[in-house]
């Protein structure tokens, strides 16, 4: 067994993975108490309070128990608490509370910080602390606001209370959990609530640092906010509306004869819209996922894979990833020594790191597959419903991008397949690469360096 000592200083992605778990260990035994369900229901297991605590925490929405029918208002809390701690980031918030109580940043916490929300070693974590909670505490609570006066007219108070801010957390938080076992569908038509579902999704997937910057450059007026903004935020704005526009006419035009084949035209615009603003790392759906062709659920997939940005709520590769690798796939067909974008001309070592990522991340994603295919077979034969290929492909990509969206088949997993989802969404959480790291026995170490020689390539 892995030895997870040695300095925290000299290993900061440990300080995460310490606190994840101190507080996935807490939410399980919290969500596993008799008050954490209804009465009359049947007892939560252990693997189901874990896969529950674990699914909140790492803002996946992946269930296999009704959150609505069996969890008592103390176990939605405790999910509802759990999504926020892991939507804004426990670290982030430890962090502060230690700044409030007149303690300094040292170099674990500033290492910690630099990496969740891209501060620079020289900024005031102070106020980026502080400028983090309150842009999520002013979005959710707009969100919050907008939700209540739309359900306050058709549901009793208390439960539109309740209901708008679970949803603006949960939505904030790119978490998808619904008071409700059917998601959002029974609102798939209302414009309010999608519209207001996908602002909090993208403000969220965007990511701190961009929402900071913006807040730093929109009163400039425009075009003077835009010249002004990092490159970083330019390249989050524009890869996540082509995402968002690809994904959209994507599932537009592959379901316009399939679930919103009995739509009419007009309205089969917005749930393909909410579709691709969901599928990237949210877990909301407002139609159902299992009615879906092929082609649309390996667009999903896909979607899913690139997830939102970097230091933001959402999961997945992210997407200013896959946009560094396409601009140089593109820079590469061209004839280009390197990439220039907005001005600026992006180091060949982002680029590594990208390729490492997406590569590190496919690798663990099919290892999952794989395995999930060989643990799951035997299982789904003895009870009788055999899975289909692409439902677990779905699953997968669902738990590590820490997206939510499912095709049914999550609570009749076994427990070892439901253990593996678990690690999914941990993993997905706080990234394959992050893990590996913090599990790290020591730094890497330079070797040898031999006489170059260059392989054959495509």
């Amino acid at each position: 067994m892995v030895r997870m000592t040695g300095s925290l200083e000299r290993y900061p992605a440990r300080v995460s993975l310490y606190w994840y778990s101190a507080i996935l260990a807490a939410g399980t035994a919290l969500l596993f108490l008799p008050v954490s369900f209804k009465a009359g229901r049947e007892p939560i297991s252990f693997i189901d309070a874990l896969f529950t605590a674990t699914s909140a925490l790492c803002v996946t929405g992946l269930s296999v128990r009704s959150t609505a029918n069996d969890f008592s208002w103390f176990g939605q809390f405790v999910i509802l608490l759990l999504i926020q701690l892991g939507g804004v980031g426990i670290m982030t918030v430890t962090t502060f509370v230690l700044f409030q109580l007149g303690g300094r940043g040292g170099l674990r916490h500033r290492a910690v910080i630099a990496e969740t929300l891209g501060a620079g070693p020289n900024q005031d974590l102070k106020w980026i602390l502080g400028r983090v909670l309150l842009l999520s505490f002013i979005i959710e609570f707009l969100g919050f606001v907008t939700l209540f006066l739309r359900f306050v007219w058709t549901e009793s108070l208390t439960s539109a209370l309740w209901n708008s801010v679970f949803l603006s957390v949960s939505a904030f938080c790119n978490a998808g959990f619904a008071l409700h076992d059917a998601s959002l569908m029974p609102l798939r038509d209302d414009w309010v609530v999608n519209c207001t579902i996908m602002g909090l999704i993208i403000s969220g997937g965007f990511g701190f640092p961009v929402m900071i910057d913006l807040t730093r450059t929109i009163p400039r007026g425009w075009p003077n906010a835009w010249h002004t903004l990092h490159l970083h935020s330019k390249l989050m704005i524009v890869a996540s509306l082509t995402a968002i526009l690809v994904g959209a006419i994507g599932t537009l035009a592959l379901e316009w004869d399939g679930v919103f084949g009995n739509l009419p035209a007009e309205q089969k615009i917005l749930p393909a819209v909410f579709h691709s603003v969901s599928c990237r790392t949210a877990g909301f759906n407002t139609v159902d996922i299992n009615a879906m062709r092929d082609a649309t659920i390996f667009l999903s997939i896909m979607l899913m894979v690139v997830g939102a940005g970097p230091c933001s709520t959402g999961g997945g590769v992210k997407i200013s990833t896959v946009a560094l690798l396409i601009m140089q796939a593109y820079s590469r067909f061209r004839g280009f020594s390197h990439i220039n974008m907005f001005r600026r001309t992006i180091p060949e070592e982002s680029i590594d790191r990208a390729l490492a990522s997406i590569i590190f991340y496919l690798m663990v994603a099919t290892l999952a597959f794989i395995t999930i295919l060989v643990v799951e077979e035997n299982h789904a034969l003895a009870e009788g419903t055999p899975w289909r290929f692409k439902d677990i492909m779905f699953e997968v990509a669902s738990a590590l991008g820490t997206v939510g969206l499912s095709t049914g088949i999550t609570a009749a997993f076994s427990t070892m397949g439901k253990t593996i989802l678990i690690v999914l969404m941990f993993m997905g959480r706080l990234g394959p690469i992050t893990v590996f790291a913090a599990l790290a026995l020591s730094r890497s170490k330079h070797t040898k360096q031999f006489a170059s020689e260059e392989p054959l390539l495509g």
